[in-house]
């Protein structure tokens, strides 16, 4: 055997090396290839829950951006009616002011009346008190001066009913 080679102890070692392959597959392979396959299936799973929970992040923030939404809109509508009733509190305001302002000027006009009526009495008891003295100075003597006042006052009652007319 010119190679060095003897058919035995091929043989042999070929014997020793399936037995020792079948002794790594049975011991050996089958437990590491069933760590591999629950390392795969854990890997799966994280996956699994990463993608989970990536799908639950943007449903949350779906939700946040609709309450965002929606609490802008409710906002809005409170800025809203809180503008109407401040432009109806200030119309409000502006009415009671008109009628307040109207109150004053109606109180003033009845006040100017009366103070009128009273200048003009004054003066028809001046121009009576005045008629009488002249006619006294003319008649000289005394007059009975109830009398020529209700005649004056009536004289000048006809005279403004006559203009008047």
């Amino acid at each position: 055997m010119g190679l060095g080679l003897d058919l035995a102890t091929f043989i042999g070692q070929l014997v020793s090396f399936l037995i020792l392959f079948g002794l790594l597959v049975y011991f050996g392979y089958k437990p590491i290839r069933k760590m591999l396959d629950e390392r795969a299936n854990r890997i799966k799973e994280g996956m699994e829950q990463a993608e989970a929970a990536k799908q639950e992040y943007e449903q949350a923030k779906v939700a946040v951006q609709e309450q965002i939404s929606k609490a802008r809109q409710e906002g809005q509508a409170v800025i809203g009616q809180a503008t109407q009733i401040g432009d109806r509190l200030k119309e409000e305001a502006k009415e009671e002011a008109r009628k307040e302002a109207q109150a004053i000027v109606d109180r003033t006009r009845v006040e100017l009346e009366r103070e009128r009526d009273k200048a003009i009495d004054d003066l028809r008891r001046e121009f009576v008190d005045t008629a009488i003295l002249a006619a006294e100075k003319v008649i000289n003597e005394t007059l009975d001066k109830e009398k020529h006042r209700e005649l004056i006052e009536e004289a000048l009652e006809e005279s403004a009913t006559f203009r008047e007319s």
